[in-house]
């Protein structure tokens, strides 16, 4: 992919912390935006949150609010099937909240150690959504804008992550990616982040992987339940701004 010019020069550098120095190997794992495969993060994250059936820890109340927030969207070219939302971490499900963070209005902020994202609403308020992030070594911050978005992307991993788990040769370039779908580490909805026009290789991305929520466990970007990326990337237009702090 490459960079696409004409970013306004109001995207300053960053106020709070600045861009972290990314190494080849950090960058190629950027690029990436998963570290397993689905299957093996699944079984890897067993057993679950509290459920029905498990009442020892985590969160067991169900609503109907949230059940038809997270519940099945057939009218996806892959229908989506219900999060089982009472095995996340309440703090973590889509609500809104006072602006915690002094950004304009249609300004999205990530902010890393919270595992929140952020979409800056008028009148001091914002729309604030749980998410899995990069861990340590490979994450960036900083202020640029969502270039472009895109439903259903495919998923290439870099060469780097392929000698490194090999069992991904068959979604390299040369075999073409990964086809959207169900399984697909980039979800539902893809939003691509530059800076300065310039790919930053940083995503926002749904998963399907809805345990990793609040966690740090990707290489590099932000991801989102795929239920609350559709409802993102339905709010923010192309060159929405975008701090990560």
């Amino acid at each position: 992919m490459t960079g696409i010019s004409g970013i306004h020069d109001e995207y300053r550098a960053p106020s709070r912390r600045g861009f972290l120095a990314l190494g080849i190997g950090a960058t190629a794992a950027l690029a990436g935006c998963t570290s397993t495969t689905t299957e093996r993060f699944n079984a890897e994250t067993k057993p679950a949150f509290r459920t029905p059936v498990n009442r020892g820890s985590g969160l067991a109340r169900r609503s109907d609010y949230y059940d038809i927030m997270y519940g099945p969207r057939p009218d996806e070219p892959f229908p989506l099937p219900a999060i089982p939302y009472y095995e996340i971490d309440p703090a973590f499900l889509r609500q809104e909240v006072a602006d915690p963070t002094g950004e304009r209005p249609g300004t999205i902020v990530v902010n890393t150690s919270e595992r929140m994202l952020y979409l800056v609403r008028e009148n001091g308020r914002a729309m604030r959504y749980g998410v899995g992030i990069g861990r340590a070594g490979f994450s960036w911050s900083g202020r640029a804008v969502v270039q472009w978005k895109q439903k259903w992307p495919k998923w290439t991993p870099p060469q780097e992550m392929i000698e490194r788990q090999p069992d991904l040769e068959p979604y390299s370039a040369e075999n073409g990616g990964m086809t959207p779908g169900l399984n697909n580490p980039l979800g539902a909805r893809a939003l691509y982040i530059f800076q300065n026009g310039e790919d930053t290789l940083y995503r926002l991305h749904g998963s399907p992987e809805y345990k990793s929520i609040g966690k740090a466990v990707s290489s590099g970007c932000v991801r989102l339940l795929n239920q609350d990326i559709i409802d993102l990337y339905d709010r923010v237009p192309n060159r929405t701004p975008i701090v990560v702090v």
